[in-house]
């Protein structure tokens, strides 16, 4: 009996503890909850958040109206939110900074705290290979920019002109003497001739014919919104079209390079530069890492020039005086029988440049530059959350009202006096700015000059019916729609 009595009261005491302990433990993790929420509350009531545009549709936000227009999108938002502003699509938050002032955050970054191999490596590393760019830490990338960068030296520039001249007046023979072409595709098939021709190395140029030309189109098929929004996986045709091309290009390239290490030749040409370059601790660049740096070295560049080419030679067959004004330029500039163009001549065509600065700041080819914050970053007095993909557009810089005199002009004449912008650090930015601002910069500037004078001398451009072209949104680089050029040979 004393046993039983004792077990019934210590079993009643081991049901009273248990409950006491899952009372005090609800209490507890209740407290607990509502202290964090009101904490969290209190918190967020002391930092300022950027301004959201709400969306009533879920998941997709402001995904459609941002792609069917998204400089009206962006300058409608600076309008009525200011320089700084988050919104969703896809179920991502994306906040911009607009302004010079604004954008100073994303220049002056470190890449921990705005990163971006989160943002660009998905798109990037199917495309230029694994080991290199936005698949290798930032520091390697860092070492890989700088090693590329010692090729593209005044010395190897004054050796571009000649070859860049001689690929354009080779490749306008097919277009005879007048008609109407597409001068987009045109160019973006010279801008491949004519960087393979000056990063790669004759061995590379020489192979160059309509099947690499082909595997070159089906490779830079893989920037494309689809890369940038789908797993790498999916089975697209574009996606499986761009991962043979990979593969197959990388081939080619490690013939080139295993044919050269063999031969003990050299050359002076960004081929030997990188098969010479060593990193800093001492170690020598695989041939997998020389064939992704000439991959990405060639792609990268190619959109840049191509699309900034073209339209630079529909502003100029809009504007007929203009475009007499940069030919009367080659003479004064060259002589009057316009001999072959040289670097130093390139250099004082100072009227073409400006042409090709004012194109670049109404038509920059790049619309918005991302990066993913990894801790929280302050610009304008707001805090950015950890996770936001922080952005700027240079279009949209470019063409402020606060900033730019008769903003939405082709006008090379602002560039010869202090322009509106000049005291403003971020507000001209078609190739980045600060310590991620473009290494290919100088190289763009001298192939598309080249390019351009050689045109010049060759024809005069109108426009088919006085068609300007529209942009075409429907491609991560803003292309021209329908880009269609009347042309007719010169009468020297």
């Amino acid at each position: 009996m004393t046993t039983k009595l004792f077990g019934v009261t210590v079993g009643k005491m081991n049901e009273n503890f248990t409950s006491v302990v899952l009372a005090a433990s609800v209490f507890t993790l209740t407290v607990g909850y509502f202290s964090k929420r009101l904490l969290k509350e209190s918190a967020d009531r002391d930092v300022k958040y950027p301004p959201y545009i709400p969306s009533s549709i879920p998941f997709l936000g402001h995904a459609i109206a941002f792609g069917k227009s998204p400089i009206e999108f962006l300058e409608n938002a600076y309008e009525k939110y200011g320089p700084v502003f988050s919104f969703t699509m896809v179920g991502k938050t994306f906040t911009y900074l607009l302004g010079s002032e604004a954008a100073t955050l994303m220049f002056n970054s470190k890449n921990e705290d705005l990163n971006a191999e989160d943002v660009y490596s998905k798109l990037t590393t199917p495309v230029f290979g694994k080991g290199v760019a936005y698949d290798v830490p930032n520091p390697i990338f860092l070492e890989q920019k700088k090693i590329l960068k010692t090729g593209l030296n005044i010395a190897h520039f004054k050796q571009h002109v000649k070859l860049i001249e001689a690929e354009t007046i080779e490749y306008f023979k097919r277009w005879g003497d007048s008609g109407e072409r597409d001068l987009f595709e045109a160019l973006s098939e010279l801008i491949i001739l004519t960087a393979s021709n000056c990063l790669h190395g004759k061995e590379i140029r020489s192979m160059l014919n309509e099947q690499v030309a082909q595997l070159y189109a089906d490779l830079d098929g893989g920037f494309s919104h689809a890369a940038w929004l789908l797993p790498t996986w999916v089975p697209l045709p574009s996606f499986r079209k761009r991962d043979k091309a990979h593969r197959e290009i990388k081939n080619i390239f490690y013939k080139v390079i295993e044919k050269r290490r063999k031969s003990g030749e050299t050359a002076d040409d960004i081929l030997q530069t990188l098969i010479d370059a060593t990193y800093k601790d001492g170690r020598p660049l695989t041939d997998d890492e020389i064939a992704g740096m000439l991959i990405g070295l060639l792609l990268a560049g190619q959109h840049t020039s191509s699309t900034t080419s073209a339209w630079m030679g529909f502003f100029l067959a809009r504007d007929k005086a203009l475009q007499d004004r940069c030919y009367a330029e080659q003479k004064a500039v060259c002589g009057q029988d316009l001999p072959p163009l040289d670097f130093d001549q390139l250099k004082d065509l100072n009227l073409l440049e400006r042409c090709l600065k004012e194109t670049l700041r109404l038509r920059p080819p790049i619309m918005t530059m991302m990066r993913m914050a990894r801790t929280p970053q302050t610009a304008a007095g707001y805090t950015i959350p950890v996770g936001h993909q922080v952005c700027v557009s240079p279009t949209v810089n470019h063409r402020l009202h606060d900033t730019w005199v008769e903003r939405m002009e082709f006008n090379p004449e602002r560039y010869l006096n202090d322009n509106p912008a000049a005291g403003e650090k971020f507000a001209y930015i078609p190739f980045g700015g600060g310590r991620h601002r473009c290494i290919g910069e100088n190289f763009a500037y001298i192939q598309i000059k080249t390019i351009w004078s050689t045109l010049l001398r060759m024809y005069e451009f109108h426009l088919v019916d006085g068609y300007f072209p529209t942009i075409n949104y429907t491609t991560m680089i803003h292309t021209p729609h329908n880009p269609i050029i009347r042309y007719k040979r010169r009468k020297q």
